[in-house]
């Protein structure tokens, strides 16, 4: 894995990260932007943050459905290239695991799945629902175990997600969809955040006809 600048505009600069796969070349955009360093859903308040992270043996994917784990150092110098890969799945694994432990047990590339509390249509009670992400699909069930949803929602039908605060409860925010508008509730302020973004990334990958 190697770093280097590629362009800059004010205080704004991309990088260029470097990835040696299997059968080929990486390359990621690093965005730096007054002193913080943007990459995939991660941001670090500095570029030794940023190593560090990195050297942890973090997973990265991409939407070619590739998964990637570092292991050892690329070279510095790299010809630039002409196409980018997007960051889709950028997390730290345990240190200490081999390549052959995490790669089986990492989650598909843009999915996510837990319980989330979702209001009612019609009676505007509480109820907690288990959740997943996939594809183009979210889906709630009444509980983890059953394997019939109680309705899946069509994302290309969604207009925005964002944070709500109109429900009087905390951690919550809603699904904007043509006759209906969701609203759901984590639990926890991270955890509802991790929702909105792998969403907004969804609504985003729809709006660019992927």
């Amino acid at each position: 894995m190697s770093v280097s600048s590629t362009r800059s505009s004010g205080e704004e600069l991309d990088e260029l990260e470097s990835v040696r796969a299997k059968d080929s070349v990486k390359h990621f955009h690093v965005r730096r932007q007054f002193g913080r360093y943007s990459f995939g859903f991660n941001e670090f308040p500095s570029l030794q943050d940023f190593c560090s992270h990195l050297a942890n043996q973090p997973l990265l994917g991409s939407e070619t459905g590739n998964l990637i784990v570092l292991r050892f150092p690329y070279p510095r110098q790299v010809e630039e290239p002409s196409i980018y890969e997007t960051v889709c799945v950028h997390t730290a694994m345990q240190t200490g695991r081999h390549e052959n432990d995490l790669v089986p047990n990492a989650p598909s590339l843009g999915t996510k799945e837990g319980y989330l509390v979702k209001q009612g249509a019609l009676i505007k009670n509480w109820k907690q629902r288990w959740f997943t992400l996939n594809r183009y699909e979210l889906k709630y069930f009444k509980d983890k175990m059953f394997v019939e949803p109680l309705r899946t929602l069509d994302l290309t039908e969604c207009s925005a997600v964002q944070f709500d605060y109109s429900q009087e409860r905390v951690n919550c925010f809603c699904l904007v969809f043509p006759e209906r508008t969701f609203y759901l509730c984590a639990k926890s302020g991270a955890e509802a955040d991790e929702w909105i973004k792998i969403l907004r990334w969804k609504l985003s990958q729809i709006k660019k006809g992927r």
